[in-house]
């Protein structure tokens, strides 16, 4: 098949999807009324709380989604062959990826801008806020742990993206004054991007490397990283985190464009097998299609972070609640084509050829060489290289200078990784601090400010990461990621569920998501369970079988929660929701 007219029909599907079942979500399931008072204007601050234009709120919520996740779970997932990939990633991210990011942001919206895991404790029982808020934590300080590693492993990886990453921090803070002080956003961001170009030309020309600190560039740049992430999770939103990611945004639409234009120059044919046979031979180390596909492809489709961002810093800069369908809805499926242009790199880009230990290899042959094994895949640069020669075999076809487009790539996956970090740290701040307020809604102490929030997030992941040689440490939680994601992917629609049935409205367009996500998440964790079990990893077993235990008590209280306010209703006793 054509990779060019994969991508076409993706892409109008998306747009035929977003201008149908998205817009019926919001003009019918939800109602969505300009006139609803939104939490940006009820609670500023003029540090996280703080209503912006649509389409700059647009960019801070796409690339704080966005990531690696769009990048290297296709780049993965397609191990299993494209056709799986693909179907995953279109109809996962129509029908349960951009519900859960909008839903999630509209019912926060209308909860005083609280986190999706403060809103359980209204929906169902205090306690269970508790129980939410603890995968939250888990989750967020994972992310923090292991992206500061990764960072710092791609700045080893491409020297020459440290100038243009680092370049970022002053150009945003100069887009965020000159937009502050009235000046055409759009305009003056332009001016930013050709900015930041420049600096990645610089940074060709000037390649970074930092000296060792205990004999590791790795934990040079994670102690870098963890000062930069403190800093920026507490200045006020405006003026450095929101304009990066409106710069970010920028970057992606170029990178998305150079993409498309490589598939339409180029149109290589998918030489990747719709199904890879080898990935099912019984000589294989590679695990079968179910439940994993659905685990290791998160982000393109749906991803439980997502609901984190919509409900923890996004739904804190909405303008209008008519603008939570483009945010919402909108990002998610815009981020799904990112993964779609992936799957066409990695399916035919790859098969262009290239060259590995002195011999070349193109067509299947090349997607044979790369997937060869599970195990082929150990390393962060292993999962990249499939998209990094992809992509620029693309780009050469457009003229662009093999190392000109190589940097361009590196830019564009260490500036989304080190976005994560930042956006993660602040998300985490302000999920402790729910956790430590009392029935005022005042914060209690150690967590009474943002500094001393944020101080404690950052101190526990520089200690979870520097407690194994190298940087590593947060390694030791990473096999948890994965299914405690799409965990949390399941849990937030079943919190919007109820959200919805307490309103009067049809569930079903939640629900139905909400169980084939838990289905396939409860199952790849009661095999990661039993594979923890059998290779003696006992700390990983032990939170294994907690989280299983705390998704069990949380169904079972947000069933009880359903039960008891049918039979309120019946009996005729006020049922009036908080909510």
């Amino acid at each position: 098949m054509n990779s060019l007219l994969l991508a076409l029909l993706a892409f109008a599907g998306y747009i035929l999807a977003y201008g149908t079942y998205g817009r019926f979500l919001g003009r019918r399931l939800f109602k969505l009324d300009d006139q609803a008072s939104m939490p940006a204007h009820q609670y500023y601050d003029g540090v996280d709380y703080v209503p912006s234009k649509k389409h700059i709120i647009f960019g801070h919520h796409f690339t704080t989604i966005a990531g690696l996740g769009p990048i290297v779970g296709p780049a993965i997932g397609i191990i299993w062959g494209w056709l799986p990939a693909f179907i995953w990633v279109f109809l996962g991210s129509i029908f349960m990826g951009a519900v859960h990011d909008f839903s999630t942001l509209v019912v926060s919206a209308r909860n005083q801008g609280k986190s999706i895991g403060d809103l359980t404790g209204d929906l169902i029982s205090p306690g269970t806020r508790y129980v939410f808020q603890f995968i939250m934590q888990l989750l967020l300080f994972i992310v923090l742990s292991v992206f500061a590693m990764i960072v710092g492993v791609l700045f080893e990886m491409y020297p020459e993206a440290v100038v243009p990453v680092w370049m970022q921090i002053p150009i945003a803070v100069w887009l965020g004054w000159q937009i502050r002080n009235g000046k055409n956003d759009l305009v003056y961001s332009i001016i930013a991007v050709l900015f930041m170009y420049a600096s990645i030309i610089a940074g060709v020309y000037l390649p970074v490397r930092v000296p060792p600190v205990f004999g590791s560039s790795v934990i040079t740049w994670c102690i870098l990283l963890f000062i930069y992430v403190f800093f920026a999770s507490t200045i006020p939103v405006q003026k450095l985190l929101q304009p990066r990611d409106y710069i970010n945004s920028h970057q992606l639409l170029v990178a998305m464009v150079l993409l498309m234009a490589g598939l339409i120059v180029a149109h290589p044919v998918i030489t990747a097998p719709a199904v890879n046979s080898n990935a099912f031979a019984g000589d294989s180390d590679i695990p079968g299609l179910m439940p994993i596909l659905f685990i290791t492809i998160a982000c393109g489709a749906v991803s439980g972070f997502h609901s984190l961002a919509s409900s923890g810093t996004t739904v804190k800069q909405v303008d209008k609640e008519n603008d939570t369908l483009f945010i919402g809805y909108g990002g998610m499926i815009w981020e799904s084509f990112l993964a779609v242009l992936v799957l066409m790199a990695v399916a035919a880009g790859l098969g262009m050829g290239f060259e590995d230990n002195g011999k070349s290899y193109s067509g299947l042959e090349a997607f044979r060489h790369h997937y060869s094994s599970w195990a082929a895949f150990a390393g962060i640069d292993a999962k990249l290289e499939a998209f990094v020669v992809g992509a620029s075999n693309l780009f050469n076809r457009l003229g662009l200078p093999t190392l000109f487009g190589k940097s361009l790539i590196a830019v564009f996956i260490v500036s989304f990784a080190n976005t994560t970090i930042d956006s993660a740290t602040r998300i985490q701040r302000l999920s402790l601090q729910e956790i430590f307020k009392d029935k005022t809604g005042r914060i209690r102490k150690p967590v009474h400010n943002r500094y001393a929030a944020t101080f404690l997030v950052v101190l526990a992941a520089t200690i979870m990461t520097f407690i194994k040689p190298g940087a590593t440490g947060a390694l030791i939680l990473w096999p948890l990621f994965g299914s405690l994601n799409q965990l949390l992917a399941a849990l937030a629609l079943g919190v919007v569920s109820l959200y919805l049935y307490y309103k009067g409205k049809n569930i079903l367009f939640t629900l139905i998501p909400m169980i084939f996500v838990l289905f396939v998440t409860i199952w790849a964790m009661l095999d990661n369970l039993l594979d923890f079990f059998y290779k003696d990893e006992y700390l990983l077993m032990g939170l294994s079988a907690v989280i299983i235990f705390l998704t069990a008590w949380l169904l079972v209280s947000g069933i009880t929660a359903l039960i008891k306010y049918r039979r309120n209703r019946i009996t005729g006793i006020n049922v009036s929701s908080t909510v």
